[in-house]
């Protein structure tokens, strides 16, 4: 293996946190071998549809499809400045019986945007499979906890409680929403095919004399290669950039649920409610020994508002297509379409690694419950009185004037909430301490939060995990750094 270099700027995706899957599927030498499987299907099609040419000549070029001749094509790049003409040119000299029917008919196009379709293709079936293992890991956390009550918040206040499970079915849902949308985007994917300068297959027409029915099975036989039994049935050059939207639009919607969960981590930390994973030797902080701050969910953050920040610039490439073909996209596409997948594959990857060892800091989330509950259940303290015969008006007003003064020995002297106690030493309550103390039973107050959880689960993710098993042998949570 080549040293490697430190002297030039590496990617962060590449250098720190995308998977060696995704990074390959992105690399050159996929890339131009893709490329060259696509002339050679090329090749067959014609030969198949009555061109002349040989088995030897495809064989030859079967040969080759792999050990590329980077140094050829580099300095032929150099010289015609055309990537596409230069791997032509090389791959010719590697295959010299063949150099002559390579890419033949076709445009730059041909294989660029067919390749590409065959990258995002395979792409998202790998976010997929690390989507599914988020979703796995998520469900097993929910049905843990699914009993363990909770604060609940809203405008980021105390509200009533909900449990640990339930919260995590809130970023579950959201991850098989993602799901639903990614299996949809990949059952619209087609290929280009195979249609010239302008997409009217004109240099075909040329070559099959006009006979049109050979020229539409062109593009049948072509994608059916690859394992698609549908191209676009009409384009430009290009195939539509309005796919590109479509693709990173669910890369984003990914990210946003992902920053999400890992924002609400994030809070709950803070609260050391809950904690993502901490290495035994791991450092929290260069000055603050003590310190375990969140830093895999604070990553998830920082990828998520990448990868939501891309999609303008498929917006902006697909409004920008100039009639039949400009190119202004690829430059753009080039960095924004790989980058895009390596940082979801980045993002999903911590998002399995921090819901596999979240912790859960129960006797913390008990304190903060106690704290806020006899605030929370004063109506259900009200309501017990009057049937035993209090005055409700009286006792409404003596439960306010309580809350007021429990109030201020929290917010005013930072003393323990003694709302419990002022209640039960008001005779006009009569009531005890342990019976206000059921009554503030979180496990009472939790409405159907737990078995909302199992109704989900059952009814929801556990038949989508079943229909999806194939991927849940390995679920990636190998966070490197």
């Amino acid at each position: 293996m080549a040293e490697k270099r430190t002297d030039i700027y590496e990617s962060p995706l590449c250098g720190r946190y995308a998977s060696d899957e995704m990074k390959h599927l992105f690399s050159a030498d996929v890339k131009f071998s893709t490329w060259r499987m696509l002339w050679v299907a090329l090749a067959k099609a014609e030969q198949k549809l009555g061109l002349d040419i040989t088995d030897k000549q495809i064989g030859q070029m079967k040969l080759h499809i792999y050990d590329i001749n980077y140094d050829v094509a580099n300095a032929r790049e150099k010289e015609v400045r055309h990537d596409v003409m230069a791997h032509v040119y090389a791959y010719g000299r590697q295959c010299p019986a063949a150099a002559g029917i390579i890419h033949l008919g076709a445009t730059s196009c041909y294989v660029t945007d067919n390749t590409d379709i065959l990258l995002i293709s395979r792409g998202l079936e790998y976010i997929k499979k690390k989507l599914v293992g988020t979703i796995k890991l998520l469900a097993d956390f929910a049905e843990e906890y699914k009993d363990q009550p909770t604060l609940g918040y809203t405008h980021y206040q105390p509200a009533s409680l909900t449990t640990v499970g339930k919260r995590a079915t809130l970023w579950l849902q959201n991850f098989m929403e993602n799901l639903e949308e990614l299996e949809f985007v990949q059952s619209k994917i087609k290929m280009l095919g195979c249609r010239g300068a302008t997409g009217t297959s004109e240099t075909f027409m040329e070559l099959f004399d006009g006979d049109e029915e050979k020229v539409k099975k062109l593009d049948s036989y072509i994608s059916e290669e690859f394992g698609f039994y549908k191209v676009y049935p009409v384009s430009g050059q290009t195939y539509p950039r309005n796919l590109d939207i479509r693709v990173l639009n669910i890369l984003c919607t990914i990210a946003v649920s992902a920053h999400k969960m890992a924002k609400d981590i994030r809070l709950l930390q803070h609260d050391k409610e809950l904690e993502e994973p901490f290495g035994k030797k791991q450092i929290g902080s260069s000055a603050m020994a003590y310190k375990r701050n969140p830093m895999r969910s604070e990553r998830i953050c920082s990828l998520a508002r990448y990868v939501e920040n891309l999609v303008g610039n498929a917006i902006a490439t697909a409004e920008d297509q100039w009639l039949e073909r400009t190119l202004d996209d690829s430059a753009n596409r080039r960095i924004s379409i790989p980058e895009g997948f390596l940082a979801t594959d980045a993002i999903l990857i911590l998002c399995s690694n921090v819901t596999d060892g979240l912790v859960v800091n129960t006797k913390v989330i008990e304190k903060r419950m106690r704290d806020e509950l006899p605030f929370m259940v004063t109506e259900d303290i009200l309501m017990a009185a009057v049937q035993k015969g209090g005055d409700r008006q009286k006792l409404h007003e003596k439960i306010r004037e309580h809350s007021m003064k429990a109030a201020e020995q929290v917010k005013t002297f930072g003393n323990e909430n003694d709302l419990v106690s002022r209640i039960a030493d008001d005779s006009d309550f009569g009531m005890t301490v342990e019976e206000i103390q059921e009554i503030m039973n979180p496990s009472n107050l939790t409405g159907r939060a737990s078995s909302q959880v199992s109704d989900y689960l059952w009814n929801e993710v556990y038949p989508v995990l079943a229909e999806n098993k194939h991927y849940l042998d390995n679920i990636d949570t190998n966070v490197t750094v």
